[in-house]
């Protein structure tokens, strides 16, 4: 997790920046959201708990960075982030999802997120345990030894220790990882397997594992297997990790994240905003709308974890709004969505700075590629601009679904060099502007063909 206490808007926004092309108001806003949360941890108080979220919503059409800022900005906090579709949701009493599962959800990638970390923390001393452990196997001690001062400085006991430094060496260099063991197995010791649920049994905290040695036969017997010495310090390591890991304060630390710093980006709200106030199907938008409202104003939501507090989780909202507009939502839920932001639709230029300057711009994503078939990949600074002006041009003619054209395009430019590598003919492939003419000017001109193809 980064440190908050460094991340300013500006900082923040030049994070953004690294990945996502324009849209500087979306990134000041989302920025001096992050910001808001970590200047209210400083208050103490009652004020502390006074003040809520900005909560956001992103308009504009698809393609152009709305979920990929609020990824970024979850990734450089290292806040618990999900992404759910608000179409996906239906009003308590239909078949579907409720909207109580986003919070259960959030919750249960905090959970996994701080067990890698508090993983991370003590996996040092598991690794050590499972190396002794399995010295154990290679070198068992004579069961006729005595544990006092004089065995251990008895001739056989520094032999013992030589011999198992010498195992040790061997056994650190991966000399040993082929080698056969056979370790006992204990039929109680089942991993802990846990159940995914379905729509609307969120609730249930079930452990297959424990579920499984129940039923199984010879429930609390141990039995030998053999396996190799890798296998057997990979599964020792991961007993002493689950060991090592307090569930309790697991529980504890990920539900504080949740309630201090996590993040729900709510896509495709447009879709539950009706501007037809009769019956039908907007019935049940409205009622998603009302269910959705007490968790984004503040409420306790029960998991199986315990119950959680959403009055300071961040909420980000985004849609097109083609057909409705966000006034078409109803007005309690639009109050707490105070921030709205307009997305810019991308041009041209933005297409040609997409393909070259972000960390993880298509261009080096396809060098990547070509480089692990052992082919040089270049692109000549026209060939960047034809191709950002043939994807600006398909947006124009067909539905505009942003920078995700780059990669149809990308694709139908480069479909023949992927299709034939690895080949021994093929060293390099450099990209110019004749070439990105001749293989995507068919394609854009054809309308019926461009449908189909981009």
């Amino acid at each position: 997790m980064n440190n908050l206490n460094e991340l300013t808007p500006a900082k923040i926004v030049e994070e953004l920046d690294k990945y996502i092309i324009g849209q500087e108001n979306a990134k000041r806003s989302v920025a001096i959201a992050l910001r808001n949360r970590w200047r209210r941890q400083q208050i103490s108080g009652d004020m502390k708990g006074e003040i809520i979220p900005n909560n956001i919503i992103l308009i504009g059409p698809t393609g152009i960075g709305k979920t990929e800022i609020a990824r970024r900005i979850s990734r450089l906090s290292g806040a618990p982030f999900i992404k759910v579709e608000a179409s996906k949701f239906t009003e308590v009493g239909y078949v579907g999802r409720d909207v109580e599962s986003m919070v259960r959800e959030l919750m249960h990638t905090a959970i996994s997120q701080v067990r890698e970390e508090m993983m991370e923390d003590v996996r040092p001393l598991a690794e050590n345990v499972a190396i002794e452990a399995v010295l154990d196997i290679l070198l068992p001690k004579a069961r006729s030894s005595k544990r006092t001062k004089e065995a251990k400085d008895s001739p056989e006991a520094l032999r013992y220790q030589r011999s198992r430094e010498k195992m040790r060496n061997k056994l650190l260099a991966g000399e040993l990882n082929e080698k056969e063991i056979e370790i006992e197995y204990d039929m109680i010791g089942f991993p802990s397997m846990e159940l995914i649920p379905g729509p609307g049994m969120e609730m249930l905290d079930i452990e297959l594992g424990e579920m499984l040695s129940n039923l199984m036969p010879g429930r609390g017997q141990s039995r030998m297997q053999t396996i190799s010495v890798a296998g057997a310090l990979k599964k020792f390591t991961e007993i002493e990790l689950n060991r090592l890991v307090s569930k309790e304060k697991l529980t504890e630390t990920a539900k504080q994240n949740v309630e201090e710093n996590g993040i729900i980006f709510i896509d495709e709200i447009d879709k539950i905003a009706t501007s037809d106030k009769h019956g039908g199907i907007d019935v049940s938008r409205s009622g998603v709308q009302r269910d959705l409202l007490p968790i984004v104003e503040g409420s306790r939501v029960p998991t199986k974890h315990g119950m959680i507090d959403t009055s300071h989780i961040l909420f980000i909202a985004a849609g097109a709004f083609h057909t409705a507009k966000p006034t078409d939502l109803i007005p309690e839920l639009q109050g707490r969505f105070p921030i709205r932001v307009e997305l810019n639709s991308l041009t041209k230029n933005d297409f040609e700075k997409i393909l070259t300057e972000p960390e993880n711009s298509l261009t080096k994503q396809y060098r990547a590629m070509f480089r692990s078939e052992g082919v040089e990949l270049k692109f000549a600074s026209d060939a960047i601009k034809e191709i950002a002006s043939f994807a600006a041009m398909a947006n124009e003619k067909m539905q505009d679904i942003g920078a995700r054209r780059l990669h149809t395009v990308m694709n139908a430019l480069l479909e023949e060099y992927l299709f034939e590598m690895p080949s021994p003919k093929l060293k390099t492939v450099k990209i110019d502007k004749k070439m990105v003419v001749s293989k995507l000017s068919p394609v854009i001109q054809n309308e019926d063909l461009s449908r189909f193809i981009l």
